[in-house]
């Protein structure tokens, strides 16, 4: 899949406010809305059925969830960071990611932030030094049934 096709339909977000576990560009929604979303603009439909989950970071039950998604649905990439790729963060000190971005180019991303909606942002040392992953969005043909 091309960056470029990657990076117009997550920037189509730009401005739609932070509404949790909903993924509608101008309506609503969240990190992981953000990726339904582009992921519907490359593909015409969702990727599968999204469980419930809480926007305490700290949940358990959630513990997982996203590396897991990202394992299930995208293709890990250890290729130079570049337009297009999903980046996966740790935030805090857990040790597995619980925020989600795309990369618009090698030093800015496109994420939603409570409280900012969807927002581009610099990839600040700090921010890069939580990165736990990178991802690749599919052609068509790899993505997984």
């Amino acid at each position: 899949m091309t960056g470029d096709r990657v990076v117009a339909a997550a920037q189509s977000f730009l401005g739609t406010p932070y509404r949790h576990q909903a993924a509608m560009a101008g309506a609503g929604c969240d990190c992981l809305g953000l990726l339904r979303g582009v992921w519907r603009a490359l593909y015409g439909e969702e990727p599968g059925p999204v469980p419930p989950y809480r926007a305490d970071r700290r949940d358990p039950a959630n513990a997982g969830a996203l590396a897991d998604a990202a394992a299930r649905f995208l293709l890990p990439t250890e290729a130079p960071l570049a337009a297009g790729q999903v980046v996966l963060f740790r935030i805090g000190s857990d040790a597995g990611p619980r925020h989600c971005a795309v990369l618009v180019s090698p030093t800015r991303f496109i994420h939603a932030q409570e409280h900012l909606g969807v927002v581009e942002a610099n990839l600040t040392e700090g921010w890069a030094q939580r990165i736990w992953g990178r991802f690749t969005f599919p052609d068509r043909a790899e993505r997984p049934d």
